[in-house]
């Protein structure tokens, strides 16, 4: 593997169609497509400020580097990158890809970023300005998360998540086959359309949460005070800890609340079969 060691590039294409290259201390400064259509790539201890970085790369493993915003989709096209303790400000990053692992980053400008992607591993990462996060993105798992923004996982499967903070609205969205474990999830309007969300043991607020889901699951969790208006329309099976703020025309299924209910709304306007059990049992 050959080895270029503190130098700086610029302008169109300077690694183009490289193989087997190490960098180390190298500065990709403005331009682009600096590195696009290589294999086998290593980076650690770099800087890059140009646009289009990694386009239609085979195998990358990224450590210990800086994104400059000016760095804008910088990931596109690509299979097999892993990333560590990398610090990415540039947005847009990540469309069309498969096989990506990040450990320890930090996204500070993540707006539509993990478009359309495949095979996704997230551990001990922090994603910020975050809207449309992970659209149409399928098979993935994050762990030891925290994500700032809005409209996440919309339109995404087969998703797993642990130990996370979510503050985002809108989230899950037409989702289809996601669990979430053990996290805190806030925002409005959570998982409408949502086809096989499961929560277990998580903490969910913000208002008319869980409406018009399919085989929705929740076990174990806690709903905040303003988590009002849950699970209009939706076929649910749950068992929520603690006090909910008011409840409206769940179509089917069941419902355990060990706590209280301050509101059950069933009106005219509920959903055939319209047969759900709710039990409110002391807490």
């Amino acid at each position: 593997m050959r080895t270029i060691r503190n130098e700086e590039f610029g302008g169109e294409r300077p690694l183009y169609r490289e193989h087997d290259l190490r960098l180390e201390g190298v500065t990709i400064h403005l331009g682009e497509s600096s590195i696009k259509e290589t294999s086998n790539i290593e980076a650690e201890d770099c800087r890059f400020e140009g646009k289009y970085v990694f386009w239609e790369c085979r195998g990358f493993r990224v450590s210990n580097c800086f994104f400059a915003e000016s760095a804008r989709s910088s990931l596109w096209y690509s299979n097999g990158v892993t990333m560590r303790n990398c610090r990415v400000e540039a947005p847009k990053m990540f469309r069309r890809m498969s096989g990506i692992d990040l450990h320890d980053c930090i996204f500070t400008n993540a707006q539509e970023t993990l478009w359309d992607c495949d095979h996704v591993r997230i551990e001990d990462c922090t994603i910020q300005n975050a809207d449309y996060l992970f659209m149409h993105t399928s098979n993935v798992y994050i762990d030891r998360y925290h994500q700032d923004g809005n409209y996440s996982f919309q339109y995404s499967h087969d998703v797993e998540i642990h130990n996370a903070l979510l503050n985002t609205k809108d989230a899950f969205w037409e989702s289809e086959n996601v669990t979430v474990y053990d996290s805190e999830i806030n925002g409005e309007y959570l998982g409408w359309y949502a086809k096989n969300l499961r929560l277990v043991r998580c903490h969910i607020t913000g208002e008319q949460p869980l409406c018009y889901c399919e085989n929705l699951v929740l076990e174990d969790c806690t709903l905040g005070d303003d988590a009002n208006l849950a699970f209009e329309y939706s076929t649910i099976r749950a068992t929520i800890n603690g006090n909910v703020h008011s409840i409206k025309n769940p179509t089917s299924g069941s419902i355990v609340v060990r706590g209280t209910v301050g509101e059950i709304i069933i009106d005219e306007n509920q959903k055939a079969p319209a047969d759900c059990k709710i039990e409110v049992l002391p807490q």
